[in-house]
């Protein structure tokens, strides 16, 4: 299996997982390569040896600038946008010009559904509106040259993913052993959680179920509110949550991004449920034991 994106959070636990259960993994890294098993890219070229490829079964794509990790300034925008479309169409390319059915598993994000209230949100629902909506319809797009070849291409649109380890839910966890993790704005908006346990899962399901394809949500199946998962985490830490961080406050704090903090997605995966996947962090509650144990 090849993975991009490999020193991150998710692909990090990712490449793990591949290794512990016998898969041999190879690392498609920016930097020179340190060990055997990595080999260097360039996705800002938008092109990838298909010889890399050789003797691999399945691609995951995880390539791409952190959405929360700066101010979205029109610099760092640019840069969310072309580091997912030009890694993911390198890597479709190079897929399409092995000439095999290479499985790919290419990163994509519930933010193609846009802030949506209650609404509940399939794989067959339509795209909403925004900035990470465009990104997510490029980002899915870029990957063309390998579903015209006839690939079996699966695009995770990914919730929030919770860890104790790092990623979107760290700033939570710390203000919530502060006590201070409360309502985000009203706490009305929907989040669409899932922990690194089943975000992993769900990949390493989908690489071995090449017959689905095409846009797959991965969150969990119990749909919850954001005052509702700052409160299960200040339960788990054994501190309250009760203390709301306005909205126009959280808006100063962190720019732009504080629309798709403050945006409601109710999202629903069917496709992975009805190909089998069973989740191991079902619950709120159990899935914020982990992430504070």
């Amino acid at each position: 299996m090849a993975v991009t994106g490999s020193s991150g959070l998710i692909g990090t636990a990712l490449v793990a997982a591949l290794r512990k259960r016998g898969d041999e993994v190879l690392r498609l890294v920016r930097r020179s390569p340190s060990s055997e098993d990595e080999v260097r890219w360039d996705p800002a070229s938008r092109r990838l040896d298909p010889a890399v490829l050789d003797g691999v079964d399945g691609v995951v794509n995880l390539a791409g600038a952190g959405v929360g990790d700066h101010r979205w300034t029109p610099s760092y925008k640019h840069e969310i946008l072309s580091s997912r479309t030009d890694s993911t169409a390198a890597v479709a390319t190079a897929v399409a010009e092995t000439g095999r059915p290479v499985r790919l598993v290419s990163g994509s994000a519930v933010g193609f559904y846009g802030d949506r209230d209650d609404e509940e949100l399939t794989e067959a629902s339509p795209p909403g509106s925004g900035f990470l909506t465009d990104v997510v319809l490029a980002w899915e797009a870029a990957a063309h040259p390998a579903t015209d070849a006839g690939a079996p291409t699966a695009f995770v649109r990914t919730g929030i993913v919770m860890s104790p380890d790092g990623g979107a839910m760290q700033p939570l966890l710390r203000l919530g052993r502060l006590g201070l993790a409360g309502p985000l704005g009203s706490g009305r908006q929907f989040w669409p959680w899932i922990t690194l346990v089943d975000e992993v899962g769900a990949i390493l399901h989908l690489l071995d179920h090449p017959e689905v394809t095409g846009p797959v949500n991965l969150a969990a199946p119990e749909p919850a509110r954001q005052r509702e998962i700052a409160s299960a985490l200040g339960d788990a830490l054994g501190r309250p949550a009760v203390l709301p961080a306005p909205s126009p406050a959280l808006k100063l704090v962190v720019g732009e991004f504080a629309g798709e903090i403050l945006g409601s997605q109710r999202i629903v995966g069917t496709v992975l449920a009805d190909s089998g996947y069973r989740f191991t962090h079902t619950d709120l509650a159990g899935a914020a034991r982990w992430v504070t144990a």
